[in-house]
């Protein structure tokens, strides 16, 4: 088993968490939650395109494109909880093999770099979303 880089990790929920990059990396090609995440990004994008080709009354793209929003925020959320993971807790849970004050589980200024852009991306995505089904949710109910 190789050993897991903190900082790697982090910045591969934030660069590809929504396609569960980042969940093989820890915890290999088999993990099921992996091979999942991409549904409700997938989901997402379809709505997004339905919405281009039907226009924004089409009420399926209401519910899938929300959907998006609140993937990446669960994994700029996760992006943010990994990166701030202490160094021997890091190191208990991704690499068992090596003494609790390993480098792999280092906080460096390249993991606060991706903890700080997740908050920033995650906040955007998760308003956008909310924003956007609540918007058409007040349209269906006044129109």
């Amino acid at each position: 088993m190789t050993n897991r880089n903190k900082t790697v990790a982090t910045w591969l929920i934030l660069v590809g968490g929504v396609f569960g990059l980042h969940r093989f990396y820890l915890r290999g090609v088999t993990d099921v939650l992996g091979w999942l995440l991409p549904v409700p990004t997938l989901l997402g994008l379809y709505g997004i395109l339905r919405a281009r080709n039907l226009g924004l009354d089409d009420r399926l793209s209401w519910g899938l494109i929300p959907l998006l929003g609140f993937v990446f925020a669960a994994c700029a959320l996760n992006a943010i909880v990994y990166g701030l993971t202490e160094q021997k807790r890091w190191n208990q849970w991704f690499n068992p093999g090596l003494p609790p004050g390993s480098a792999h589980g280092e906080t460096n200024w390249l993991t606060i770099g991706a903890v700080f852009l997740a908050m920033l991306t995650g906040t955007t995505a998760l308003i956008a979303a909310i924003a956007f089904g609540m918007q058409r949710i007040f349209e269906w109910q006044a129109g």
